[in-house]
């Protein structure tokens, strides 16, 4: 059975000569929910619409369900949705009516769009919204009203740009839920997201990229045991470099400080850091401590 997404050395150039993408590969299972994580710029979306069929790629070559990208687009179309980054809904269209034209459009009858858009409503808490022209909604309610519209349909991969950008943290853990619905009922999640906390609880793997090439890739455990250490440690207050180095690997932006150590030396960090009267806490690595230690230029 062929897997939902291969891509092998995928490269994008724009007409302004940007080298989006270079020579970028990966493979995501069927089933699963595969995170995309980089910085601004780094080719997360790039790649997304490309899979999405939106845009052509320079060179390289990819598929998807075993159809190619570029002979076989119209039967990837058929199994793929999309929630492109910072979507918004027709203003002058109601939640209900983006759900049901959009279900017609993929070729549903009738009388199965109606009871589709209802369920879909219903489970994303749009209900009492549902007959609202969409302008009246706030930013939030928008941003579920196109979600709830790509994931209605069914899609074998749905492709989530940033889908959470906006909700409050009561929405996002209800999407969150949803997205897992949706795999155990058999739909490929693709994810790009900024919200490390969103990765590392949703994501089966994960690949880090960084000016359109894979860095790292794994599952959420096994990226943070590549940081080597158990323990981060968040100082806020002046103090030099030399004083963490001692200590471990860290990470210094103006007054905030991140350093990653064991457990033992993170208490030892602790204590001096009250000694000197600055803030300081404790908590365990997390795919956030490893992005910033990958990206962010941290120090050894």
């Amino acid at each position: 059975m062929a897997e939902a997404i291969v891509a092998e050395n995928l490269v994008k150039i724009y007409p302004n000569n940007k080298k989006a993408l270079n020579s970028f590969s990966l493979t995501v299972p069927r089933g699963t929910v595969y995170s995309l994580l980089g910085k601004n710029g780094a080719g997360k979306t790039t790649f997304t619409k490309i899979i999405a069929t939106i845009l052509k790629p320079t060179s390289g070559e990819a598929s998807v369900f075993g159809f190619d990208l570029k002979k076989q687009s119209h039967e990837i179309r058929r199994r793929v949705s999309i929630v492109p980054q910072e979507s918004r809904p027709f203003s002058l269209q109601t939640p209900y009516e983006h759900i049901l034209m959009f279900l017609i459009a993929r070729g549903w009858s009738l009388s199965d769009a109606r009871k589709r858009s209802r369920e879909v409503l219903e489970r994303l808490e749009l209900t009492e919204y549902q007959n609202q022209i969409c302008s009246t909604l706030s930013g939030g309610l928008k941003q579920r009203v196109v979600i709830a519209m790509a994931s209605a349909a069914e899609p074998d991969l749905l492709l989530l740009d940033e889908p959470t950008i906006g909700l409050d943290p009561v929405a996002r853990l209800m999407i969150w839920d949803f997205i897992r619905e949706l795999v155990e009922q058999g739909t490929t999640i693709f994810l790009t997201t900024h919200y490390m906390d969103e990765a590392e609880n949703l994501s089966d793997r994960v690949t880090i990229m960084d000016r359109g090439m894979k860095v790292l890739e794994g599952t959420p455990s096994e990226l943070k045991r590549h940081l080597g250490e158990t323990t981060s440690v968040t100082v806020t207050g002046r103090i030099g470099a030399e004083e963490l180095a001692g200590f471990g690997k860290y990470y210094q932006n103006g007054s905030a400080s991140r350093v990653f150590t064991s457990e033992s030396r993170a208490r030892e960090l602790a204590d001096y850091c009250m000694s000197k009267q600055l803030a300081v806490t404790l908590r365990p690595v997390t795919l956030e401590d490893l992005f910033i230690y990958l990206l962010g230029e941290a120090n050894d």
